[in-house]
């Protein structure tokens, strides 16, 4: 079945790589991808696919039945949105919506999506299980998962698999996480308020800049004194502004920052330690406070027994050269986090970085992929879908 599905992905490749650079060329903002959802939708339904649309939105639910009907099936997650970036790569299939680029190679999800539907369509019934192909709008705000769950995607859903794009390690090759392989993110807004005056009488005052510059420096400190290490916890606030004039003490200042944690239990607790801290210091110099801490998706916990299914496929299509077992998790946040919170599921990173050039980082103007990493990922992924239903037992959220 493994030389079925590479020699079905390998024909493919050339539509395959027409798909992604008109993905690429009409990229799209979370939650304004209509013409994406579209060309998805008419892919789809080319392979005889069920397919729904404006799911979760502007998302799209494709569903292929297998030669079993259990109603159960095995999700495959992959999304579409762009970032609101001005694309500097001097590509002949370059983004023709200015200001919006593709940055984060969710063109290459999209397609790799595509790709994997097609390859398994082809199947008919040797596909022993049901897939269903979930392309989801607006992650890069991260509310899209939410929205398709709350339209019901994961109903009768066993598990998931998902794939993110890597530029670290080359194409060709498929990166292996085992835990946790993204962080929580939350964003907090914080404003100190203290009581105006001259700057060359202080003590008449409340100098909300001092007070706040004794909140940004205890939260570092307090990290490394109270936090266990094991567990890190990242705090930048990223944002600071207050005061009017140079001689007048500040009355209030406004920071904004974003947190994050790898350890489900820590995130838990990081608003209450948090509001702790700026409480203390604030009551300590008598000024008032006002805290919105947005606690956003949580960690991506990859499950052990598909972690497993997915490292094993990748090595028997292949070879133990091209599976990299990633050391550390990112501190970098996905939402497909929020389906782990319903079902058992795992992501894992395709290589898509160039042996002979510089390869910048996602989010960056200059971001490019190497486009035979297409048909790696989706033999990995359409024999994952195999290899899950051939050899099916049912995975849980508490498998270990």
């Amino acid at each position: 079945m493994l030389n079925k599905i590479k020699e079905l992905a390998t024909t493919l490749a050339p539509r395959l790589i027409e798909i992604r650079r008109h993905i690429h060329s009409h990229p799209e903002l979370s939650g304004q991808e209509h013409q994406t959802a579209a060309y998805v939708a008419g892919v789809l339904s080319s392979c005889g696919l069920h397919v729904r649309e404006a799911v979760g939105k502007t998302g799209i639910v494709g569903e292929l039945k297998g030669s079993t009907n259990n109603n159960q099936w095995l999700a495959i997650r992959t999304d579409m949105d762009g970032l609101p970036i001005k694309e500097c790569t001097n590509l002949d299939f370059a983004s023709r919506n200015t200001g919006v680029m593709h940055a984060c190679g969710h063109d290459i999800h999209t397609t790799v999506g595509l790709g994997t539907a097609m390859v398994l369509s082809e199947l008919g019934e040797l596909l022993p299980g049901d897939v269903r192909f979930l392309f989801q709008p607006a992650e890069e705000i991260s509310q899209g998962a939410n929205w398709m769950i709350k339209d019901g995607v994961l109903e009768n859903v066993e598990a998931i698999l998902g794939v993110h794009v890597y530029p670290s390690i080359l194409a060709g090759s498929v990166g292996i996480r085992h835990g946790a392989l993204t962080a929580a993110a939350d964003d907090l807004e914080l404003t100190i308020i203290g009581e105006s005056g001259h700057g060359a009488r202080p003590h008449e005052a409340t100098d909300a800049i001092w007070i706040s510059s004794q909140i940004i420096t205890n939260l570092q400190q307090a990290i490394s004194r109270t936090h266990n290490p094991l567990r890190p916890v990242v705090l930048t606030i990223g944002k600071i502004s207050g005061g009017r004039a140079p001689n007048v003490i500040a009355d209030q200042v406004k920071m904004s920052g974003t947190v994050r944690s790898l350890h489900p239990d820590t995130h838990k607790t990081l608003p209450a330690w948090i509001e702790n801290i700026v409480a203390n210091i604030c009551n300590s110099y008598g000024a008032k406070y006002e805290l919105n801490y947005r606690q956003g998706v949580p960690s991506v916990q990859n499950n052990p027994v598909l972690t497993q299914l997915v490292e094993s496929v990748a090595l028997e299509a292949w070879g133990s050269d091209r599976v990299i077992v990633l050391p550390e998790p990112s501190l970098g946040a996905e939402d497909f986090s929020m389906y782990l919170q319903k079902v058992p599921g795992m992501m894992f990173r395709l290589g898509v970085g160039y042996k002979d050039k510089y390869n910048y980082p996602l989010h960056h103007p200059q971001f490019e992929v190497d486009e035979s990493s297409i048909v790696t990922c989706v033999v990995v992924l359409a024999y994952a879908a195999y290899k899950y239903w051939h050899n099916h037992t049912k995975v849980t959220t508490t498998d270990s």
